[in-house]
């Protein structure tokens, strides 16, 4: 077993109990909230049942869904097929048990399913989920104005009974009949025992619980935004059911942006150009960003028919990326990871972007008491109400966010009070996955991680060796791979007695963690001020559309020599020219000299992707 997996110590235990279980009858969709959290209550007809049980719907699905790579094994196969022989005469309760028996032996996590968050405020209800692969974070927004109120609105927040047998009442609902919505703890006493306790314990992964603040608190970063109409976001469905993905050939949407002109959806890696009708991106620079997990958003099908608004915003390639669709009164926000858990070294990249929780005592009360008072509010007026300047605010809202105690509401652009649980969660043991990542954190904010080669090889990727020396076991270590166009690792290797006793099996040693980390943050700091980097070794790919399809010309870098290669990107060979300088100097004024001119001219820096 790979020590980066969830043992019993890297679970955190939620109990949650409620008295009795949700369910739908035939007048109204009764949601029992957790009777441990603060009391909570909504009650009112639905102006849309339709449009709520189509986005409840999509809901489950998310939270239902695990998209990782399932190699082939028969070993579970062959114990439920012996399971079942054993099964045989008996009775179907029997029989049922021993099919459960079976199922918490072979397959724990598919127990696994955490009860929806749900978050009520004065403007609105609020459902957040994370999926069982840790890869989609959903948040679902019901507006005050979809529910005609017949009772008091208390606010809070807490965790409601949310089973297979509600999502199937959920079908039932009918736009020809009345549907009232009911939130609260005692909401299942109109129609049973309001005694009745059900209780759920439930085994959280640390890696579910840090994957889940994560990624809802990035939304707080620097992002390219632009909108998509209904029909262009059904294109992209219809070509991702369309179509099957082809082994080895890539799998994520490349979107194109240049200032002034609407953005551009390319799907790989049939190569279908998909335009956009936006308006013009008014970002500053033109680039290229791709998406990862493009079929998560597949699950969002039910709802696609009532959106009227669709908006995307993005982080950088291989990031997060936040889908928002508006419905009317209901909105739904898709959060996409960018990367899969095997994926540790895209998962590191978006770490560096991230600050440690933690940020300033004094600033961060005042924030918290003017969320706590007017429950959301947007960024200008936190900042005002706190006397900070907003950059400061940002940084507190993201490390409060990663402590679990604020939501960011994309559809709305304001911070939400939520506490994530009942019992403050332990910043300390969610902080690094292992304590591999926290050693490796240690070197680079120590500052001994050093980069002795960095070459950008033509077809490869960026291949890194670095120095790295530990004082503690007087020696230094040698961590070296290949980073490749889609941001994954190759060809890892380090001369540490970690890597030689396991490889990779066990995951990646600290010191090949703390390079990638270190370059991580090299990159981010290059992006910021547009340096290019000091290399004598390095490859840029352009492209831009023209009639004819998409032009490419490369151009590589190496030592004294200069090589350009151009055409178009379906051609099989391209055009070639090779020129030698006398001096490595020369070359890389020449290889510089030729970017620009490339940038000027409305060519994409598509080196990335």
């Amino acid at each position: 077993m790979s020590t980066d997996e969830p043992s019993s110590t890297d679970r955190s235990q939620v109990v949650q109990r409620y008295r009795g279980s949700s369910h739908v009858d035939d007048s109204a969709l009764r949601l029992v909230a957790d009777a441990q959290r603060s009391p909570v209550r909504v009650e009112g007809r639905l102006t849309e049942p339709v449009l709520v049980r189509e986005a409840l719907s999509t809901l489950h699905a998310i939270v239902r869904s695990d998209m990782r790579y399932k190699p082939k094994d028969r070993t579970a196969y062959l114990a439920y097929q012996r399971m079942k022989k054993r099964s045989v005469g008996m009775a179907q309760l029997q029989a049922q048990q021993a099919y459960y028996g079976w199922l918490a032996r072979n397959d724990p996590l598919a127990w696994f399913v955490l009860d929806p968050i749900v978050t009520v405020h004065p403007d609105s209800v609020l459902f957040e989920v994370f999926s069982k692969d840790e890869g989609t974070y959903a948040q679902l927004r019901i507006d005050r104005q979809a529910v005609q109120e017949e009772g008091d609105w208390v606010c809070g927040t807490t965790n409601v009974d949310f089973s297979d047998a509600l999502a199937d009442g959920v079908q039932r609902i009918r736009s020809y009949r009345d549907t009232k919505l009911s939130i609260g703890q005692d909401a299942v006493s109109l129609a049973t025992d309001g005694d009745a306790v059900v209780e759920k314990r439930v085994a959280v992964p640390d890696t579910w619980l840090r994957g889940f603040l994560q990624v809802q608190s990035s939304a707080t970063l620097a992002r390219a935004g632009f909108k998509l109409t209904p029909i262009e976001l059904y294109n992209v469905m219809r070509q991702l059911r369309m179509n099957a993905d082809r082994k080895g050939e890539g799998r994520a949407i490349r979107v194109e942006l240049m200032p002034g002109e609407a953005p551009k959806l390319l799907m790989e890696p049939w190569e279908v150009l998909l335009p956009t009708s936006s308006g013009p991106y008014r970002g500053r620079r033109p680039e290229v960003i791709r998406i990862w997990g493009r079929r998560r958003w597949l699950l969002a099908r039910r709802f696609l028919p009532f959106v009227s608004d669709v908006e995307l915003h993005l982080v950088g390639s291989g990031l997060p990326s936040f889908l928002v669709m508006r419905a009317g009164p209901v909105s739904l926000t898709l959060g996409l990871t960018g990367f899969t858990a095997a994926n540790w070294s895209r998962s590191l990249q978006f770490d560096t972007l991230l600050p440690r929780p933690g940020g300033e005592a004094p600033l961060q009360e005042r924030v918290m008491s003017v969320l706590r008072e007017r429950w959301c509010a947007d960024w200008s007026t936190l900042a005002q109400e706190s006397g900070a300047p907003l950059g400061q605010v940002l940084s507190v809202l993201q490390a409060a966010g990663q402590n679990g105690w604020v939501l960011f509401d994309l559809a709305t652009a304001k911070v939400r009070l939520r506490p994530l649980t009942a019992d403050p969660l332990d910043p300390v043991r969610l902080e690094y996955r292992n304590d591999r990542e926290r050693t490796a954190h240690d070197l680079v904010r120590q500052g001994v991680v050093d980069i002795t080669k960095e070459e950008v090889i033509h077809g490869m990727g960026i291949e890194l060796v670095a120095d790295v020396p530990v004082a503690a076991d007087k020696r230094s270590y040698r961590p070296a791979f290949t980073l490749d166009e889609e941001g994954r690792v190759r060809k890892a290797e380090c001369t540490c007695n970690f890597y030689r006793s396991h490889g990779l099996k066990e995951g990646p040693c600290a010191h090949m963690m703390a390079l990638r980390l270190h370059f991580a943050a090299i990159q981010a700091e290059r992006a910021r001020t547009g340096a290019a980097a000091a290399v004598t070794a390095e490859t840029r790919t352009y492209a831009r559309r023209t009639d004819a399809g998409e032009a490419i010309t490369q151009i590589s870098l190496d030592q004294r020599q200069l090589k350009v290669r151009w055409g178009m990107r379906t051609d099989a060979r391209m055009r070639v020219q090779n020129l030698l300088f006398d001096e490595p100097a020369d070359a890389r004024a020449a290889y510089l000299s030729r970017i620009e001119r490339l940038e000027a001219t409305g060519w994409l820096d598509a080196t990335a992707t």
